[in-house]
């Protein structure tokens, strides 16, 4: 077994230290590559940057010690929210990297604005390849970028994620949908009357093919009762498509829980899954 599986497999299993740096893990300071007015502060206890990329909010926290091969975890949407799986990673020597595209529901603008910012982020010193975390609609997003950009992702977690926009916000389902953010959605993707929305193609549900054809695995942890992205018109559907194709995706369910609260009170399901898709690629 090699020296990188071992360590991962240690980790999975029980051991409460990070992937350390080793000798052929980077040493160096992301913060020294983000623009000089940047904003310091913390989260979860460690250190993070808070700076302006292309006009958007972004922000960069570090580890203690990085981890061998400089592994990170991208959050899509709503920063800071349910963070204990961010945190747990940032103990094992990843790096939490944010890009903020509201709304822009994943489009083109979106996915472009991402290339760059992972080019400034692999450029400053970390992994090839990313763990991609999206909560609620932010699963739009990730997978919207992660199946145009498949060498660069090694696993994708979605939380309660949209992955049919017109399930939520259209409300075209179960869901209540919301009116508001069905028209910027509108406008974002160039659609002018509600028949051109009905014809609409570019939700992660109607690009199970690509994805799959991506190649990562991908975790999903859902609320069964989940009022607001309707299971069955998402994670379900997506999980019964995936799995027709010889995809490869986990599935936690929460019995009996609604939309909120995100994530599990343990993470620990979430951060193995993430360090086996890390360090098994």
């Amino acid at each position: 077994m090699s020296y990188l599986k071992t360590l991962a497999l240690l980790l999975v299993f029980g051991m409460s230290t990070p992937i350390l740096q080793a000798q052929s893990s980077p040493e160096f300071d992301i913060f020294q590559a983000l623009p000089a007015d940047k904003q310091l502060g913390k989260f979860c206890g460690f250190e993070m940057a808070t700076f302006t990329f292309n006009g958007r909010q972004a922000k960069v926290v570090k580890p203690r010690q990085i981890g061998l091969t400089a592994p990170w975890i991208w959050r899509a949407r709503f920063w800071g929210h349910e963070p204990q799986a961010d945190s747990a990673l940032l103990e094992r020597g990843f790096h939490v990297v944010y890009c903020d595209v509201a709304e822009l529901f994943g489009n083109s603008q979106a996915i472009d604005i991402w290339n760059q910012y992972y080019a400034l982020m692999t450029k400053a010193g970390l992994s090839s390849r990313v763990a991609l975390e999206g909560f609620s609609r932010g699963g739009v997003y990730v997978y919207n970028w992660g199946m145009v950009n498949p060498e660069k992702v090694s696993c994708v977690y979605a939380d309660a994620p949209v992955l049919d926009l017109k399930s939520w916000p259209g409300g075209k389902g179960r869901g209540p949908g919301s009116k508001r953010d069905w028209e910027i959605f509108k406008e974002d993707y160039h659609l002018k009357t509600e028949e051109e929305a009905a014809q609409f193609r570019g939700s992660p549900i109607d690009n199970v093919d690509k994805i799959v054809k991506a190649g990562f695995p991908m975790l999903h942890v859902c609320g069964d009762a989940d009022e607001v992205v309707p299971t069955d018109e998402n994670t379900d559907l997506f999980e019964k498509r995936v799995k027709a194709l010889g995809g490869n995706i986990t599935v936690i369910h929460k019995p009996g829980v609604k939309h909120h609260p995100h994530s599990l009170k343990d993470p620990s399901p979430i951060v193995a899954f993430v360090l086996r898709a890390t360090y098994s690629r």
